[in-house]
């Protein structure tokens, strides 16, 4: 039995199978996602997703689905899933399923009659290019597969309806067709590897839904287009591979692409296999530069959660040519003291004042985690450091500058410059604007930091220029943050007036290499913490028993802006908890954060399957939301493996 499996009795429910997605990404930047059933529920969803570098550099969906047909004695049976207005699915052909298992790559087993069929698929790893295999297990008599294809050509954000300006033409080409709905786009290559006939007969297919869209308060409904179908006929035991791609391909060479392809898959057969390979999926590479994935399927390249995921990502599978080149793809895109967040669509914007100081916080994983000397990182790295402590101290855009106290000020009202930034109609949700608990937790920690390794390095100048300050800044945040009677931190003080809510940023100020209280006070703060934030999937972002707290993250894009950091869940600050908690408590804590490393197993064969989701509902049973799949939660549980390792 694979690790991730499901059976007959789940997969033909389609209240659970529509809950459980794959998501396949390859370092050329593309992805394919669907749901177990092959029925897509988001807009998001394709067999072929990938970058149009003619257009917008942005992911399109190309292939959006292919139906599957078995004919035997004239009677044809559909394999294929949609779902259209009214709740209505066609053409129900989840009722053939039988078997899905991913090990060592998505498997679908269909049964009618005496005819058994299995699907398996593979995303290419370094092309934009789906090879499916079809095996005809048991068959009885004749038996003809047909495939229809379902086309989109069109923006992973944007839907599609039927128009006159989609080129509705084919090119014959060996084994199959090409189509190029539009211009600019790249040719879609479909080809089978054994020789089939191919009916083109151009039709679109219209209010096909996605009830994802749909319960997120987006447009949910598009026309696809399906130019024709191929037949060919299969004999018992047989396997014939399609291939989608962007080039054309020696259909006699797909079958040893198909077996290399496996082999260079990590297997998903256990939790921690299944965290190293989506550590991997969010690393994509070109030819100039190499960059990390915020998110799939819909974030791109940001600043903050690059270096709060990148150790995690790679030092903790000795990846560090991967971290370095990461590293260097961020620098070489910083403006003054800002790193770059990117969301391909969108141009570039650079306003994270933290995305700064976690970079000091990354180089120092690199010491801890990756082992590289603090001499030599100082030495490649030192330049930089400075730049972002010398531009934040003399101050620059954004309202960001040091205070005489030494603590770092940084917004102008209502401006959400650190993580919780999220903006609707035009306003901050959580506008914290003034002194932020985890920027100055951070501001200290780069300051300790660069002092530590420029020392190493006998950069005496910096030393000498530095020095001064961790004791002022210390003295000055417990005076600023700290409240005895209250047993927490402000999060976010501005004119004097502190704002106490229970929220995670002040767990920083206690989980950083370099924290500004003592334990007496970090044992406060856990508690705190625990007490009203730890849950089995991360720690809320507000404590319920706040009255702005929202449990459930849930409802149109309004509603759910509301929720984001009201009280919905954050894997990636488990690490960061159970870290500190057992620099506290010692090894007599290592049963407990084992447990919270373990508590993350039981959603490798929920929704992204094999991977975590973006966030969690802050009440019970903390359903996942969001992303498919997010780099910082599935970096913080690597961490967090390697903190265990490190504490046994």
């Amino acid at each position: 039995m694979s690790y991730i499996s499901f059976e007959k009795n789940q997969l033909v429910n389609l209240e659970f199978a529509l809950e459980q997605e794959l998501l396949r990404s390859n370092r050329a930047g593309g992805y394919s996602s669907t749901t177990i059933t092959g029925c897509n529920t988001r807009k998001y969803h394709g067999l072929l997703v990938v970058p149009q570098a003619r257009l917008d550099q942005d992911n399109h969906v190309l292939l959006s689905a292919l139906d599957e047909t078995i004919i035997q004695h004239n009677e044809a049976f559909n394999f294929g899933l949609h779902m259209y207005p009214h709740g209505n699915y066609e053409p129900k052909g989840h009722k053939y399923l039988r078997e899905f298992t991913a090990e060592p790559i998505p498997k679908i087993t269909y049964r009618v009659g005496g005819v058994v069929l299995s699907k398996e698929m593979i995303f290419a790893k370094t092309e934009s290019r789906i090879l499916i295999r079809y095996t005809l297990l048991d068959a009885h008599s004749k038996t003809t597969l047909r495939l229809k294809p379902f086309l989109a050509f069109r923006n992973v954000h944007n839907l599609t309806r039927a128009n006159y300006d989609a080129n509705t033409k084919y090119q014959s080409i060996k084994n199959g067709a090409s189509w190029q709905l539009y211009q600019n786009y790249s040719p879609l290559y479909f080809q089978i590897s054994k020789v089939n006939d191919y009916t083109h007969v151009p039709d679109w297919y219209y209010n096909i839904e996605y009830i994802r869209e749909k319960e997120r308060g987006f447009p949910y409904q598009e026309d696809l287009l399906v130019p024709g179908f191929f037949e060919l006929e299969l004999k018992k035991g047989e396997s014939v591979i399609v291939s989608a791609g962007l080039e054309e391909k020696e259909p006699g060479r797909f079958k040893q692409q198909f077996n290399t392809e496996i082999k260079k898959r990590i297997p998903r057969n256990n939790f921690e296999n299944c965290l190293f390979n989506a550590a991997e999926q969010f690393i994509v590479k070109s030819t100039d530069k190499t960059a990390l994935m915020a998110g799939f399927p819909w974030f791109g390249t940001w600043g903050r959660d690059t270096f709060i995921a990148l150790p995690g990502i790679t030092l903790t599978r000795n990846d560090e040519q991967s971290f370095k080149a990461v590293l260097n793809t961020m620098i070489n895109s910083m403006q003054g003291p800002f790193f770059p967040n990117f969301n391909r669509k969108n141009p570039e914007t650079y306003a994270a004042v933290d995305a700064p100081l976690w970079f000091f916080w990354t180089l120092q994983q690199y010491h801890i985690i990756g082992g590289k000397s603090k001499k030599i990182i100082w030495k490649d790295y030192g330049k930089i450091l400075t730049n972002i402590l010398n531009t934040f101290r003399e101050g620059t855009v954004n309202n960001i500058h040091m205070l005489e106290n030494g603590l770092l000020y940084a917004g102008n009202n209502g401006q959400a410059l650190t993580w919780m930034d999220v903006v609707s109609n035009g306003k901050a949700i959580t506008a914290r604007d003034g002194l932020a608990v985890e920027v100055n937790a951070l501001w200290y920690n780069a300051i300790r930091m660069a002092l530590d390794f420029a020392a190493d390095a006998g950069d005496k100048k910096f030393v000498e220029q530095w020095e001064s300050l961790p004791m002022l800044i210390q003295k000055s945040f417990v005076e600023v943050f700290w409240d005895a009677e209250k047993s927490r931190m402000a999060d976010v003080v501005k004119d004097n007036k502190a704002d106490y809510s229970v929220r995670p940023n002040m767990l920083l100020a206690v989980s950083l290499p370099y924290s500004p209280l003592n334990d007496e006070t970090k044992s406060a703060i856990l508690n705190t913490v625990r007490s009203e934030l730890l849950t089995t999937r991360g720690l809320r972002s507000l404590s319920p028993k706040n009255p702005k707290y929202k449990g459930i993250l849930w409802g149109n894009q309004e509603e759910r802006d509301q929720a984001y950091h009201q009280g919905t869940v954050f894997p990636w600050l488990i690490d960061h908890f159970a870290e500190a908690w057992l620099n506290l408590q010692g090894k007599s804590a290592l049963t407990f954060v084992k447990e919270l490393y373990h508590n993350f197993e039981e959603v490798m064969y929920v929704r992204g399957l094999g991977t975590i989701s973006e966030v969690y509902d802050g009440d019970p049973p903390h359903e996942g939301r969001g992303a498919i799949s997010q780099a910082w939660n599935v970096a913080a549980l690597l961490r967090l493996r390697f903190i265990i390792q490190q504490n046994q």
